[in-house]
């Protein structure tokens, strides 16, 4: 079998596999339309368990580029940080931060530091009953017995100093 290159699928391409799985088709008839195994659809499928990911989006707390661009300008200018944080409203250790992680006072620059709070804030943190086998099991267990799912945290020992013996 001839080896392929790896294919990195844009946004619209994984839109529509998520159109085309919710619809019911198979991974093999979405690979289909891409030419490829279903192995590279099933890698995008099942990251999220097969349930379609929320698009992302900023926080209203978190920077915007403007602000960021207002940032630059100032860095630019030689104003001090507590001058930039006051004309934006933001504190002033905000905005230190900000300047500190995107290279300094030299070399920062706004729409590099947009992106890269942009990346920054895509990381993938694991499930705890992924990473955590046993605690999977005994929440399968629990659910199986038909306990409430808001009851689980209480009875299970990595989540409260109750003794094993209690559940």
């Amino acid at each position: 079998m001839k080896y392929r290159t790896r294919i990195y699928y844009s946004d619209a391409q994984k839109a529509l596999m998520w159109d085309r799985w919710e619809k019911g088709d198979s991974m093999h008839a979405i690979a289909r339309l891409f030419d490829r195994g279903h192995g590279s659809i099933q890698r995008i499928l099942m990251e999220t368990g097969g349930i379609r990911p929320l698009s992302r989006s900023r926080s209203k707390l978190h920077l915007t580029s403007a602000e960021r661009e207002e940032i630059s300008r100032g860095v630019v200018a030689g104003h001090s940080i507590r001058s930039i944080a006051a004309s934006l409203g933001r504190a002033a250790s905000t905005v230190s931060r900000e300047v500190n992680r995107n290279g300094g006072r030299r070399r920062y620059r706004a729409n590099h530091a947009d992106q890269a709070a942009w990346d920054r804030s895509h990381r993938s943190k694991r499930c705890k009953l992924v990473k955590n086998r046993a605690l999977a099991h005994i929440v399968a267990k629990k659910l199986k017995q038909l306990c409430s799912a808001n009851l689980i945290p209480i009875r299970t020992p990595y989540c409260s100093p109750r003794p094993p013996s209690s559940l």
